[in-house]
């Protein structure tokens, strides 16, 4: 295992400003096509000044929204990415000059990558072919791999890819990565291609072998539930930038920004914009919203802000008769039963706001039925519209 450390890491590709032009000259006798040069530009920037440290036998989970930089960030990591600025090390060591083969990383992909022509035991070997270690070692770490992967594996090891089922494939693809005992692991949507049940249970197994063998970790999921299961941390990020760090609870109670607290949650928080502070009341259409008092010391009147509201904080009710406390009138536009907790998760819409509130399986609901909202002034959150920073 490794602690990883991030400085000021950057990576910008130049993309084309539009596509290859064909100019058709046209004479009586015949037509000829010109493929015009094409323009580039620089300016896609793919990571933003990141600065990570992934501490020893730590699990870090890295989510965002499509095209965050997420795998970029994996592969300047593993050293596929080279044209880099900023510093990437491993325990202490600068890896700028290190080949991918030569860092001791095990990485697992969505589509698997095992060799085709090899059998099970084939793929978990070529490694050692490669490295031209011994047979008996090479056995004996195959071995001992099974033993780890837990029951069934043994019997995969035979067997071809091309007979092998998904979840079959990854964990293959997973016992690859941990027979050649790397320093790092690198986890790229390994599960996205399995349905639910294989992936509760390869999430449960990752998690387990990564613990035993407390092996420096980063996995990149677009899927929150994994995130939560896995994570030692998460790192959220968005447009190449790392917003913020930390754990689950953490960032759900304590979002640095606007866009963390839209991102994370399930369902994520609720945010009304448009607000302008008058007073120590926060105006938002025909609503005033009282604001606690360090939040009144913080803003000015006339300043645009926007609150937050997790829908464990909205109680939905039928009574359109209560008065008491913050309240909102809103149009039931969809509901969720939560078996688990004995909930319902209620979509509502007052206005132009959409937001979730939650209520007791009991009340029983119809779409277009309107209810009211009861909001618990202790839970709002608080953030300025411009730049979009938590109060």
């Amino acid at each position: 295992m490794a602690r990883i450390k991030l400085h000021n890491v950057s990576l910008t590709y130049d993309a084309p400003l539009h596509e290859p032009v064909h100019k058709l000259f046209a004479t009586r006798k015949e037509s000829i096509q010109e493929d015009l040069p094409v323009e580039t530009k620089a300016g896609i920037t793919a990571l933003d000044h990141v600065n990570l440290t992934v501490p020893h036998g730590q699990i870090f989970v890295v989510v965002g929204p499509s095209g965050c930089g997420k795998s970029t960030l994996l592969r300047v990591i593993a050293g596929i990415e080279k044209n880099y600025t900023g510093t990437i090390s491993y325990d202490g060591e600068d890896m700028q000059s290190v080949p991918p083969g030569d860092r001791y990383i095990g990485m697992v992909f969505q589509n698997y990558a095992l060799y085709p022509n090899f059998t099970g035991e084939g793929n978990l070997s070529f490694f050692f072919r490669m490295h031209k270690i011994g047979n008996e070692e090479t056995r004996e770490r195959i071995r001992y791999t099974s033993e780890l992967m837990g029951i069934g594996f043994k019997e995969l090891l035979p067997r071809q890819p091309g007979t092998l089922s998904g979840g079959e494939k990854q964990r293959v693809a997973i016992a690859r990565a941990i027979v050649r005992a790397p320093r790092l692991f690198l986890f790229d949507e390994p599960l996205s291609n399995l349905d639910a049940k294989l992936r509760a249970q390869t999430r449960s197994e990752i998690k387990r072998l990564l613990h035993r063998f407390a092996i420096t970790s980063l996995y990149v999921t677009h899927d929150q539930v994994e995130a939560i299961a896995l994570a030692d941390q998460i790192v959220i990020m968005h447009e190449g930038k790392i917003e913020q760090v930390g754990t689950y609870q953490n960032l759900m109670e304590h979002p640095v920004n606007l866009f963390v607290a839209g991102f994370l949650g399930l369902p994520p928080m609720s945010l009304f914009t448009g607000g302008l502070i008058s007073g120590n009341k926060l105006v938002l259409d025909d609503y005033l919203i009282p604001l606690p008092k360090l939040i009144a010391s913080l803003v000015q009147d006339g300043q645009a802000v926007t609150l937050g509201l997790r829908p464990e904080a909205v109680s939905v009710s039928a009574d359109l008769t209560s008065t008491s406390g913050i309240q909102l009138r809103g149009e039931v536009e969809a509901f969720e039963s939560d078996y688990v907790h004995h909930l319902q998760i209620v979509h509502l819409c007052t206005g132009s706001w959409r937001y979730a509130g939650l209520c007791p399986l009991a009340l029983k609901l119809r779409v277009g039925q309107l209810v009211k909202a009861h909001i618990d002034s202790d839970h709002l959150y608080f953030f300025e519209t411009k730049s979009g920073l938590r109060l």
